[in-house]
């Protein structure tokens, strides 16, 4: 069984930085495909960033790209998601996944590709 506990989440100002952690408990991060999603207050679920557990090749949509890095750290056995340029738009409660399958770039943004799942960490950007 795989637990994951989120942090880093809080209050930033548009433009501002944060990185949130996910530590992985029961399997390496390295064996895992790790994932973030995020649901913003009325919003359903959505998918922002993905590494693919071989090969490690990272993905996110669009409206994070270039802004978002998913990462991980194995000897902390922790993944990561470094946001940069935050905006009012990315407040969210941010949730981190986990899989043991190794699917398709285009599977990666899908919920169903992922069986363990973080309690989630509150992201807030405002002045």
């Amino acid at each position: 069984q795989v637990q994951l506990v989120e942090s880093g989440g809080g209050l930033v100002q548009p433009g501002g930085s944060l990185r949130l952690s996910c530590e992985a408990s029961g399997r390496t991060v390295s064996t895992l495909a790790m994932a973030w999603f995020r649901r913003a207050p009325g919003k359903e679920r959505e998918f922002v960033a993905a590494m693919k557990r071989v090969g490690g090749t990272t993905y996110a949509v669009d409206l994070v790209k270039g802004r978002f890095t998913v990462y991980r750290d194995n000897g902390k056995n922790t993944a990561y998601l470094r946001m940069n340029s935050l905006e009012p738009e990315d407040t969210a409660v941010y949730y981190c996944a986990a899989g043991t399958g190794n699917p398709i770039t285009g599977v990666l943004r899908f919920e169903s590709a992922y069986e363990y799942w973080g309690q989630g960490t509150q992201v807030t950007v405002s002045s």
